[in-house]
This record gives C-alpha cells, structure tokens and sequence, in this order.
C-alpha cells in the first residue's frame, strides 16, 4: 500500500531527504550538510553547493528510506522544494524528485521553501488561523500574515539585507567566522549590551533595515581600531543580536496590534537564535488569547521533514505539478497559489 510521502531539500547548502506517513508520522529526517567546506569560503559557494548535492543526493534518499524501513514501491507521493533558493542546488533535488516520481508513477508536489519553515512549527502544535509567521532566515525576513491555510499576506520586510545575512556580516566583522548566526549567538550570552547601536528607519510601518545597523557595525569598528582602541568581541555580539531581534520583534508586536490574530509561529533558520525565542515568548505573555509556537531546534535550519510535512498538507489539497516543473530561486511567496 503507497502511505507515504518522499520530501527532498535541497535550495542551498544542505541535502536531505525525509519520510513521513499519510497520518503525520515522521519516519527519518536525513540531512548531509556541507557547513564544513563552505566555511572554509567565509559563506556558501554555489557551484561548490550545487557539486556535493549531486554527491550527497542519492545516499540520503537511500538513507532515509533506510531509516524508515520501507521501499519506493510504498511511496505515494514526491515532495519537493522547487524554490526559492540557488538554482543549480535547487536543480540536483528537482531532478532527483522527478526521476523518482516519473519511475514510480507517481504525483510531484511541489512546496515554497518558506511554506516549509512556516509547517517546520506543526510539529509542535497544529496552525491555527488568522496566523502571523515570522521568517527569519540567511536569505528573508518577513512578516507573513495568513488569514487561511495557504494564503500568504507578506506585511512586513526587510528593505535590503535579511537578518541571517546581516549576523554573517557582522561575524566576519568581528573576526568570529562562518555561519555567523551561531557564532555571534554564542559569544553575545558572554557579553553585554553597552554599545548604543541605532535602530535604522526602514519606511512602511512594518518593515526593517539591516544594511545600516551592519554598515553602523563596521564603522564603528574599523573606527575604533584606527585610534588604536580595542573592541570587546563578545559586548559588541551581544549588542548587535539585541538590536537586530528587537527590530523584527517590535514590529512583530505592531502587526499583532493592528491584525486579528490566533497564533504566532517563528519559522526560519534563525528562529534558533536563543534572545530570538526568549524575547518573542516573553512579549507575548501579555495575549492570553494568542498562542505562541516555536519549532523544534532541529527543524529549524533547512531540512526535508518541513517539506514533508508541508507536502502531506498539499497532498490532501491534490496540489500537484506535471514533470516540466522547474526551478524557481527567486519564488515570492505572493506567487505561489495553491487551489482550495
């Protein structure tokens, strides 16, 4: 009997492969990552990325399906993530999906990467609607308001640099490394917040600037080495993640005042960041009727079980794509319309 559900991901530098049952349950969530060999480069390379998922795409499906203790023959359906993303990277798992669904004879579903971050929190708790999604990611910040399943209202953004792009900045600023996000998340827990960074105005009363407050960063830097002055690596982090979280935050709050809202999710890879979870959870103590949802740490960074799980939703919908089904790194969420 075909009850399951094939997800690959494969949009930027992590391959990997998930199986989940037609009733919700997650079988084997297998991700190869390349961080390693990325960090050698200071941030992904995407031809390099593009390379190892060719490599890596074969074992962790074979992985997967391993974990799960079943065979091809039982898979009802291929998920895949079709954008937005790198595109040569978004290619190797596109094919890889097709291959499969045209051998098996089976339906190709095509899944938003971000709608997967957006499912990555019903593995703790089921969406609830009218719903606000924050999503902050190395390569998109922005205020999603969704009144139904699927229905995507983008209210607020960033108007130049994401949030995750903006910790790797500053990171190489500080000399802490690649990725960024984690480096500067734990160094700010040894510092403090004593440097008086600004909060950019960024126009449209729900959006964010991150270009300055990085630019702000680099200045003040480079400024106070000149005077032969040191800065204290792990003050500067702390300042800099308290600015940057309390920018999305605050206009998170703003939309939840102005917008019907049952429910909160944070989705993204920096929903990880740790002032990110205990910021947001302490601001909304105050809406009793709102429900605040974080995703599990480890289905926070790009993986299949999102996809899987946004694809098992879409399934039911019979959301499908024929097998001309091509790449789409600059998808907007805006565009992406799924039939009721």
């Amino acid at each position: 009997m075909k009850e399951y559900i094939l997800a690959l991901e494969s949009s930027c530098d992590e391959t990997a492969c998930s199986i989940i049952k037609l009733d919700g349950t997650l079988l084997s969530n297998i991700v190869s990552s390349q961080i390693d060999t990325h960090t050698l480069y200071g941030g992904v390379m995407p031809e390099i990325a593009s390379r190892l998922h060719i490599e890596n795409i074969n074992f962790v499906i074979k992985e997967s399906l391993d974990k799960a203790n079943i065979q091809l023959d039982e898979i009802a359906a291929i998920a895949i993530t079709s954008g937005p993303g790198l595109i040569g990277a978004l290619h190797v798992g596109l094919q890889a999906a097709k291959t499969l669904a045209l051998t098996l004879n089976i339906p190709l579903i095509p899944v938003h990467h971000l709608v997967g971050h957006i499912y990555a929190n019903s593995y703790v708790k089921e969406n609830k609607y009218p719903c606000l999604a924050i999503v902050v990611s190395g390569g998109h910040t922005e205020l999603v308001y969704m009144k139904k399943e699927f229905d995507f209202e983008i209210v607020g953004s960033t108007t130049d640099d994401a949030i995750g792009e903006a910790y790797d900045k500053v990171a190489r600023i500080l000399g802490l490394g690649y990725p960024g996000g984690p480096k500067i998340d734990k160094a700010s827990k040894e510092g403090k917040d004593i440097y008086k960074l600004p909060y950019p105005h960024a126009n449209g009363k729900y959006n964010v600037s991150y270009s300055g407050l990085k630019t702000y960063v680099n200045n003040f830097v480079h400024n106070t080495k000149a005077k032969g002055e040191d800065i204290n690596i792990n003050d500067m982090a702390c300042s800099f993640q308290h600015r940057a979280i309390e920018m999305i935050v605050d206009k998170a709050m703003d939309v939840i005042e102005d917008y019907d809202v049952k429910q909160v999710v944070v989705a993204g890879g920096v929903a990880a960041n740790s002032y990110l979870r205990e910021l947001i959870s302490k601001r909304m103590e105050k809406y009793n009727d709102i429900e605040l949802v974080l995703p599990p740490l480890w289905c926070c960074g790009d993986n299949a079980a999102m996809i899987a799980k946004a694809g098992l939703s879409l399934y039911k919908r019979n959301y499908f794509a024929s097998l001309d089904l091509s790449a789409k790194p600059s998808w907007s969420l805006l565009d992406y319309k799924v039939n009721e």
